[in-house]
């Protein structure tokens, strides 16, 4: 009897172990076998980036060319392990760079020519530098086929990373606040980004289920992470002074949970917009959190414990707009304070 409750192009079967397994086939699109069980939002991530996964090719690739290597590319274990949102942002910069080189035979690139490439890309320039992330990526599997005894781009520069995310200053906190009081769905928004330190993507997600008693148990999806925060005063304020009808803490005007972190941005930046700083995002609250960790002494450790960070140098890099000088300050009164005998 077939299972209609299951999504349309996905069937159930048992693997060689008599494990209940999940897959998607689709004329046109590459069968695709899921990680996680239909029902749970991971589930719902692999069946959106197998539906807008590229065409199947069913032309024969010329021997050496991209079009080969990155159909063979398609089928290594680094890419099949890759989160599908990782994957759909890949897999587009690729298939762009495949419809005008896919013909090419890629033992012949120079790095000269992938120089020339990403120059022409200086007025875009984190675009140039995810185009060199994913020929790297290629190439380094053409060194592995043995096609090449090199990786061309290995001798390209990238361009050096700018500021990225605006990080949001105290006085920017205040005028947010002031804008949106507690008991407002805005307001509810800034607490939660700010003192769990989540991307938009994951802390559209959080609710009740979350909550162990004065805790919240929240996972970071893009690098796995796990965290357990303990809850604010001002973000419990903020929750305390909103309905309880909901399982998700954050709801649109309608009562639902936001269906993609896109759509929470749009509806956020308006309103920074109108608290008047435009400049403003999501993303720069956990910058925001960041900073204000390394300015009250947390160790790099107690740091990433919060904000889920993998290792020290990506949370160094978003806690590096801490105020230098109150830094400078404390440390140069407790140098002072511990030599005081010394120097006597």
């Amino acid at each position: 009897m077939p299972r209609r409750w299951l999504p349309e192009n996905v069937t159930e079967y048992r693997d060689r172990h008599g494990k209940r397994r999940w897959r998607f086939r689709k004329k046109g699109l590459p069968t695709y076998h899921f990680k996680n069980p239909p029902g749970t939002e991971a589930f719902r991530e692999e069946l959106a980036a197998a539906l807008s996964a590229a065409p199947r090719d069913t032309r024969r690739a010329a021997p050496f060319t991209y079009d080969e290597l990155i159909a063979q590319y398609y089928r290594t274990p680094g890419w099949l392990a890759m989160k599908p949102s990782s994957q759909r942002t890949y897999r587009g910069i690729i298939e762009r760079f495949r419809e005008k080189n896919g013909a090419k035979d890629a033992r012949r690139v120079t790095a000269a020519a992938i120089d020339a490439k990403l120059a022409s890309m200086a007025d875009r320039p984190a675009a140039a530098n995810n185009l060199r992330k994913a020929l790297n990526r290629l190439h380094r599997h053409a060194v592995k086929l043995g096609w090449r005894t090199d990786n061309p781009v290995e001798f390209t520069d990238a361009y050096p990373s700018g500021a990225g995310f605006h990080c949001w200053t105290e006085d920017e906190l205040a005028a947010f606040d002031r804008c949106w009081p507690i008991g407002t769905r805005q307001r509810l928004a800034k607490e939660l980004l700010l003192w769990t330190a989540l991307r938009r993507s994951d802390m559209i997600r959080v609710g009740r289920q979350h909550r162990v008693g004065d805790t919240l148990r929240l996972k970071h999806r893009k690098n796995a992470s796990e965290t357990i925060i303990p809850i604010a005063p001002q973000l419990q304020a903020a929750i305390d002074a909103m309905p309880v009808e909901h399982m998700t803490f954050l709801v649109t005007e309608r009562g639902h949970p936001y269906s993609t972190g896109n759509s929470f941005y749009n509806w956020f930046h308006r309103a920074c917009e109108k608290a008047g700083i435009p400049h403003c995002g999501p993303h720069g609250l956990r910058k925001a959190m960041s900073r204000r960790l390394a300015e009250s002494g947390a160790t790099n450790s107690q740091g990433r414990a919060v904000t889920g960070h993998r290792t020290d140098r990506m949370y160094q890099h978003y806690a590096a707009s801490a105020d230098q000088a109150a830094l400078a300050s404390e440390a140069v009164a407790n140098l002072a304070k511990k030599f005081a005998k010394t120097d006597e």
